[in-house]
Formats: C-alpha cells, structure tokens, sequence
C-alpha cells in the first residue's frame, strides 16, 4: 500500500531546486512511496519534469481551496520545507503528521542584526534531511538535480554565431537589487573578458542587459534577459562553460548541473547555508568581508540600506577576472 507524502515549498526558484535531493531520496529510499509536491504556479515548470513527483499541485488564489485539495488527497504525511504561516494554516486544518523544516529565523536575525553568527555550519540541503529523518531516508550524495523537456532545451545554432561553440553566462538579475551586481562593476569586469558573454536575467533584466550591449558594442555580448523561458534560460547555464553570478536562483541551477561557477555576493552571505551546493572544486565565493554592515538582510532590499553598497562595489574585480579565465580554459 503507498505511503503519500505532500512535500511543500512555495518558491522561490534556488529554493524550490535546493529541494530536488529530497524529492529524489523520499521517493527511491521509502517503499511505495508516492511524492506529492506543493507550490506556486510561477514555480511548478522547475518540478513539471521531475519523475521522481507523482503528482505536481498548485497554491491556489483562494487558500481554502488549496486546503480542500490537500484533504481530498489524504496525505499521510506532510513535509512542509517552507514552514511560514499559510504552510501553518494547511497543517493545522487539515490535520495531517507533519515533519517541519527549522529555519533557524531567530540565530539568522542575530547575524544580520547584531553580527552574531550562531548558525550551523551546513548547507540548507543537508539541514532539510532532518524532517525526513525518521523515515529512514539519507543523503545519497548525487547532488541536486533539474529536468528540463526536449522542448525547453535551446538549440545554440539560433543563437549569434559567437554563441555556438560555448560562452560565459552572465547572471546580471536578481530578485533584489543588493544581490545584483551593479553596472559600474560589470563593466570593470566586463572590460577584461573577451569570450562570448550571454546575459541572462528576467523581462525585469532587460533593460540592464540593454544598457550592458550598448555600452560595450561587442558582437559576442547577447541580452538574452526576458527572451526566454525558465526552463530555457536553466537550459542556456547548462549549455554554459562558466556561469557568473551572484546569489540567484540560476546559481542553484547551475549547481545542479555540475557547472562551473563564480559567485559574487552582495548583501547576504554563504553562512546563511545557501551557497552552491555542488563540489567545492567547481565554485568560487567572492564577498567583501570586512564591512560591519553585511549581511543587512536575511533576504534582500531593493536598494543599500547605507546608500553606499560597497558590498558589491568593492569587490576585487581582478580576482573575479582571473577566476572566470581560469575556470573557462
């Protein structure tokens, strides 16, 4: 007899990929398991392909509604790894044996308030085997994983020539501002790289990446920011040789690709346990660690508290250089 679990997290896109190990062990490790999963539906395309989901579902306007889906269901257990209020809400009215992620919120508000760091020093996704724990379910130590369909795959030959034979992809959005990184640094970096360089980034990127193509005037530099899908901008960083960014969703992504990677953080800071979870061979970590300011937020803000965001903007560009020439050879 199946033993149906409901594992629940909302978003966001590096969140939801950091989830795929789990997804992964639950279902091959548990005897008859059947996988349901819960999220939004901007969302539900990074899981649409997972074989290891049974059945996808979709936060609905109304929560009452996604209430009586998950009771129609009867769920034997819930894995609730986003743990905020409406996840409280959907546990407590339906009833069901819940296992909850502990988000630690209370020693993260320590370090960004007071600089005191009391966080363990492991990666969220190995932290997120404690609900599944008493299932008997391990880490198997494959990694994270994304499954993108022949559909979203794009084909390097519609790209500009330049494009056709590898590139590095330049992750210039963020969904806050103080994890972008700024133009003025860009073009520092940008001045000293001369492979074929594929912008990526959301409809909201696009005018940065606009602006990054006007001032440069290079035929090997490609906005592709809001021109293509989810699912077809993960496909462009798998195609990718090198992916540089800063602490994004598509940095997750690239993590479950096994690329390599060059981060640049801004605001927050890998103690938070969200840095890329692949070999440490295959990443660099880039930050400013001497400001008393940072991290400011657990999250992100649109702009710098201190108005001066030397977070980002002292970073040392030559290293950033010298680590993305070295990793694209």
């Amino acid at each position: 007899m199946a033993v149906k679990y409901l594992i629940i997290r909302f978003s966001s896109i590096g969140d939801i990929v950091l989830t795929t190990l789990i997804i992964r062990c639950l279902k091959t490790q548990v005897e008859d398991a059947e996988v349901h999963y819960l999220t939004k539906p901007a969302f539900a395309p990074l899981l649409s392909n997972n074989p290891y989901i049974d059945k996808l579902i979709t936060l609905k306007e109304s929560l009452s509604n996604t209430i009586k889906e998950v009771r129609e269901e009867q769920y034997d257990y819930i894995i609730d790894l986003h743990h905020n209020l409406r996840t409280y809400i959907i546990k407590n009215k339906t009833g069901i044996l819940t296992f909850s992620f502990p988000k630690l919120n209370f020693k993260k508000a320590l370090l960004v308030n007071f600089k005191i760091n009391r966080l363990p020093d492991v990666h969220i996704v190995d932290r997120y085997f404690e609900t599944v724990n008493i299932f008997d379910v391990k880490n198997d130590g494959k990694g994270l994983e994304l499954f993108i369909s022949p559909n979203d795959e794009v084909d390097l030959q519609t790209l500009p020539e330049p494009f056709h034979h590898g590139y590095l992809a330049l992750v210039v959005g963020a969904k806050h501002t103080t994890k972008q990184m700024p133009f003025e640094l860009l073009k520092n970096i940008l001045l000293q790289l001369d492979m074929p360089i594929l912008l990526l980034g959301d409809q909201n990127d696009n005018a940065t990446g606009n602006k990054i193509t006007e001032w440069a005037k290079r035929s090997n530099i490609f906005n592709a920011c809001g021109k293509y899908s989810l699912l077809q901008s993960a496909s462009l960083i798998r195609q990718a040789k090198v992916v540089l960014t800063g602490d994004t969703g598509l940095m997750h992504i690239a993590a479950a690709f096994n690329k390599k990677i060059v981060t640049v953080w801004g605001n927050t800071v890998p103690e938070f346990g969200m840095y890329p979870y692949s070999d440490k061979n295959l990443y660099t970590i880039n930050e400013v660690k001497s400001l008393p300011c940072r991290p400011c937020s657990k999250i992100g803000f649109n702009q710098c508290p201190k108005k001066h965001f030397n977070c980002m903007i002292k970073q040392d560009t030559s290293s950033i250089i010298n680590q993305v020439k070295s990793f694209y050879e």
